[in-house]
């Protein structure tokens, strides 16, 4: 009895501990996780690489709890209306799994009129309606989402504001920065500091080059797994579409924005932003694939509590 009696009590304390996620998520106490509803539609692939970004998972209606949640967050009986969840035959043709690796086997589910189809033998990924039945879809059309985050019984959120221990503070400039190693281009990197909460690195000045040199100095390029170019990476800075106009994706020009030291001249054609190792601009094919810095404040995103 004393032994029920303290397994009791245990789990009470473990659910009062205060854990905390991005504000822009709610914590749902039925589910045990933070929520997040992305009305924008994006591709499956965007909409699981997005909530991986932020620390999240794309949601997947694995218990009645999370259904719940799910459908609230869609605010829709309509059963026309369809939100990507993390059930994907992505790798294997039709065998389907969570993101998490549950077999779609293991879950509950409910499946809408004349579903599942498998038309054209194209559809591996699941969507979820207002009514909360599920139906196959291909992958590369576009939906609204759900990202979420399970509880962990701890303090999560880092000195940088956010779950990413990839973050660094400096205080020089009273910014966090982060050296992204898998490489992407431009566009996709872009994605990735702003899922993070961040945006791609912005040099202010002849300190903040100082900071990402340092930066970029702790990863030679024999360090630098894959085969792509390891003498430059992507900042926040591109021509908008006008050659020449190097202006920052904040819209400041580059002497306005308090750096604007090139390696040389930019060649035409070159129409995205980097630095070399020491950092110096440099313009680089914004579809070619290299590293990135990302840079964001300590306060963004806010920090909240369940």
């Amino acid at each position: 009895m004393k032994s029920k009696l303290k397994y009791l009590l245990l789990l009470l304390i473990l659910n009062t501990i205060e854990a905390s996620f991005r504000c822009d998520y709610k914590y749902s106490f039925k589910a045990h996780a933070w929520f997040k509803s992305v009305v924008v539609p994006a591709t499956w692939f965007d909409a699981r690489l997005r909530c991986s970004l932020e620390g999240a998972v794309l949601a997947s209606p694995t218990t009645p709890e999370i259904l719940a949640e799910m459908r609230n967050l869609m605010n829709h009986s309509n059963p026309e209306f369809e939100i990507f969840t993390g059930i994907h035959a992505t790798v294997s043709q039709g065998d389907f799994y969570t993101i998490e690796g549950i077999p779609l086997s293991n879950i509950p589910v409910t499946w809408a009129d004349n579903e599942p189809n498998n038309e054209d033998n194209k559809e591996s990924c699941i969507t979820l309606n207002g009514n909360g039945e599920l139906a196959d879809r291909q992958c590369q059309e576009t939906r609204p989402y759900v990202c979420y985050r399970m509880k962990t019984f701890k303090e999560e959120i880092k000195d940088c504001g956010t779950v990413d221990l990839e973050y660094n503070l400096d205080a020089r400039t009273n910014k966090c920065y982060k050296f992204h190693t898998v490489p992407r281009n431009f566009s996709r990197a872009f994605l990735a500091c702003s899922a993070e909460g961040g945006h791609l690195a912005i040099i202010n000045s002849e300190t903040e080059a100082t900071v990402l040199k340092e930066i970029f100095a702790k990863y030679p390029e024999a360090d630098l797994v894959g085969s792509f170019r390891k003498d430059g990476a992507f900042i926040g800075f591109h021509d908008w579409g006008e050659s020449w106009d190097w202006r920052t994706i904040h819209g400041q020009t580059l002497t306005d924005a308090g750096y604007s030291k090139f390696r040389g001249n930019p060649a035409s054609g070159q129409s995205c932003g980097a630095i070399d190792r020491n950092a110096r601009l440099d313009d680089w094919w914004c579809d070619a694939t290299i590293p990135f810095i990302c840079e964001k404040t300590p306060d963004f995103p806010a920090k909240c509590f369940d």
